[in-house]
């Protein structure tokens, strides 16, 4: 029976994901490893410590083999059963940041555990979102097409991106955005997908555009479109309303909206981050977070706002196509691109191995998410499909 039993578990199990996920997460130990490496410093009792940040890597891998065993042998009715107490346990968690959490890097979204242990509840609370998803989608009175429904797979996806925002997570806060593809696929109207990716494309050319440019090119194609359907308008006034309803967002948003969100709800810092990722730099002093003014001295001495960005394509680059070798990167082993071993690691796989390393590390990468799109098109169970498609995202 028990060999039966095991066999069972066995075919139930996609290898090939396992060990596409095994294989990532060793590349990016290996990364931390060359990061942090010391030639005078003893790396199997370095190791054994467990200080280093490639042993906690390490230790919090194996830890997630024995909740995934857990997972595998326990009854999958399980997750749907509690998958809404799992979305609130981790909701819960991350309103306890706000009063015990611990400050790093500016970011008040991490739980202390002792031992020089952090738990980002924001992390956690991704696969309970995910669950919490999939049960709802999975209802059968849930439609899509209904408002109601709407609003109650946007607030699941959006509460603890609003969170992520409060802890100035900006960054981990866009990946709870990822889920409107999930909703898309089960039924979301795509008018509403093509009204959020267009707000985002309405931001970043804010960020990247003269504000006056940027308002002539929507006035410009607002023209141009009444007078391609200049027929269709005299015949329907109301189109004409909505046409120049949404270009008077569009230039709210452009000229408002979005300053007053970067100079008054942003911290300096996450506003800065955002614009390095399209490459500008941000004035700090526009920001109302700003404690002082800076004194001319302070900047001549203050890097510029794209610093990291900057140095991680000089580390990057000076791998060329196949690196400098393991353990031979002079970026990255001289300190000189910031959290190189959290934010910037990919920097150290870049330097040591190269165009060909990047391409086949994200060659596998974009391989394990195929490989996901395709066990979640072959549930028969919209709650696996979902909750797959989910993890995918």
């Amino acid at each position: 029976m028990a060999k039966t039993y095991n066999k069972e578990i066995s075919k139930g199990v996609d290898w090939v994901i396992v060990w596409l996920y095994a294989l990532l997460v060793g590349i990016g130990i290996l990364c931390i490893f060359m990061v942090e490496y010391k030639p005078d410093v003893n790396v199997l009792q370095s190791f054994i410590s467990g200080k280093a940040n490639y042993s906690k890597q390490f230790i919090f891998f194996g830890f997630c083999l024995v909740i995934a065993t857990f997972i595998l042998l326990a009854d999958s009715k399980l997750f749907t059963a509690f998958a809404n107490l799992f979305y609130a346990f981790g909701i819960l968690l991350m309103l306890a940041t706000f009063v015990i959490g611990k400050n790093i890097n500016g970011s008040k979204s991490w739980i202390p555990l002792g031992g020089g242990i952090n738990l980002q509840p924001a992390e956690l609370c991704k696969i309970f979102a995910a669950l919490a998803l999939a049960k709802f989608l999975s209802r059968q009175e849930t439609d899509f097409t209904k408002i109601k429904s709407q609003l109650i797979g946007a607030a699941i996806a959006l509460t603890p991106a609003m969170l992520s925002i409060g802890q100035n997570e900006t960054g981990l806060a866009l990946v709870y955005f990822s889920f409107f593809i999930v909703m898309y696929r089960e039924g979301l109207p795509p008018a509403l997908l093509i009204i959020g990716f267009s707000f985002g494309v309405l931001v970043v050319a804010t960020l990247l555009l003269n504000p006056n440019v940027l308002a002539l090119t929507l006035t410009a194609i607002a023209a141009l479109i009444i007078y391609l359907m200049k027929r269709q308008v005299k015949r329907n006034k109301t189109l004409l309303i909505v046409i120049l309803s949404v270009w008077v967002i569009c230039v709210s948003v452009q000229r408002f909206a979005v300053p007053y969100i970067f100079n008054n709800v942003f911290q300096c810092y996450q506003s800065t981050r955002i614009y390095s990722m399209v490459g500008k730099e941000y004035d700090c002093s526009q920001n109302r977070s700003a404690k002082k003014r800076v004194t001319e001295k302070e900047k001549a001495a203050k890097k510029p706002d794209d610093y990291n960005v900057r140095q991680s394509k000089i580390a990057i680059g000076s791998g060329g196509l196949l690196g400098k070798g393991f353990l031979k990167g002079t970026q990255t082993r001289g300190k000189y691109v910031p959290e190189q071993n959290t934010d910037f690691i990919f920097t150290s796989l870049g330097e040591a191995f190269g165009l060909a390393g990047c391409a086949a590390f994200l060659c596998i990468y974009l391989f394990l998410l195929l490989r996901i799109v395709r066990i979640a098109e072959r549930q028969r169970s919209t709650f696996s499909r979902v909750y797959a498609y989910s993890v995918a995202s």
